[in-house]
């Protein structure tokens, strides 16, 4: 494992992901995230994620130079066209007028259409938390996931990320997905040539398979049955519904082919100070008596000391990663 600063690693990140087509703009947002989802704790999304979209800039998925269109059809609404770039972009380009629209308003909502998809959506909702800010995301992406009653993919993993600040410690940050595992498990566990867990998954006739290889030929399954399809439906109406893009059904796969997938993503930001005076230390007593007490996982924590590590310590990144990084090219 070799151990760099985060500065380090995003420097590194920055200047590949310029060589192989990204703009300056899209390079720093897409590093930015990618690191840190690797000072979370989340190197799936974080280095080892990087190759999906370098392929897929190369390949014609992602316009790497897109310019994302940033309209305000209200005044508490921000809407971005991305252009068949990053949503990361224009999340970044967006944050500021967010921040200061949930603020001046009490809440704000920032949606994003015709882009790829997102990568970690807990980053998009941590960066408001860090602001003081409560907040509440959403994304789709191409069929991954069978709904409720169907034997094949309608809708993707869908996830859902929630975070809100409190006064000594890290946000508190719910970042999961409506199926039953991430599809990079699966994809993980074809790769290690692993069996997966019953009730992960479904092959191409409908039938519940271990074997990985079959799920991805197949769908994912809903975590908890109909209940955690519905929250895949909803998710689905956050986030295209709302935004104009593209339904999973509707969505180019991400990882073939030269369209863009031109999902959607769905992002409420709230202030908690005009309603709630002191939110921030009334959550921060309640989360702690909450875990000391009752024994309760509060989310968020164990990925906030793992950040913490990581700016005294460094990140550790594996050495054949790091080698596949350094030998990104244009293509």
């Amino acid at each position: 494992m070799a151990r760099m600063t985060a500065a380090a690693l995003e420097a590194l990140l920055l200047e590949k992901l310029e060589g192989v087509g990204f703009s300056a703009a899209a390079a720093k947002a897409l590093a930015r995230q990618s690191v840190l989802s690797e000072a979370l704790g989340q190197p799936h999304l974080g280095v080892g994620h990087i190759f999906d979209y370098s392929d897929a800039v190369k390949a014609g998925r992602i316009d790497g130079r897109a310019v994302p269109q940033v309209s305000r059809p209200a005044p508490a609404v921000l809407l971005v066209d991305g252009a068949g770039g990053l949503p990361q972009t224009g999340f970044d380009m967006a944050l500021k007028d967010l921040t200061a629209a949930a603020r001046k308003l009490g809440l704000a909502m920032f949606l994003s259409k015709n882009a790829f998809t997102c990568g970690a959506l807990g980053t998009f909702a941590l960066d408001l938390a860090e602001a003081g800010l409560l907040a509440l995301a959403a994304t789709n992406g191409p069929p991954l996931l069978a709904g409720s009653g169907a034997k094949q993919a309608v809708y993707c993993t869908n996830p859902m990320a929630f975070a809100a600040p409190q006064a000594e410690g890290p946000p508190l940050l719910i970042d999961q997905s409506s199926s039953a595992t991430a599809f990079v498990n699966v994809r993980a566990a074809a790769a290690r040539g692993e069996e997966i867990p019953a009730g992960w998954a479904i092959d191409a006739e409908g039938r519940p398979t271990r074997d990985p290889q079959a799920a991805m030929e197949g769908a994912l399954l809903a975590f908890g049955g109909a209940r955690g399809a519905n929250i895949a439906l909803m998710v689905e109406v956050l986030a295209a519904g709302l935004s104009g893009a593209n339904w999973s059904l509707d969505a180019p796969s991400i990882l073939e082919g030269d369209a863009c997938c031109a999902t959607g993503l769905f992002v409420l930001a709230i202030d908690p100070a005009p309603a709630a005076p002191g939110f921030t230390a009334r959550l921060g007593a309640q989360l702690k008596r909450l875990a000391g007490a009752y024994g309760v996982h509060i989310p968020g924590l164990a990925k906030g000391k793992h950040r913490e590590t990581a700016a005294h310590r460094g990140l550790e990144v594996d050495d054949a990663l790091l080698a596949r990084v350094k030998a990104l090219a244009a293509g």
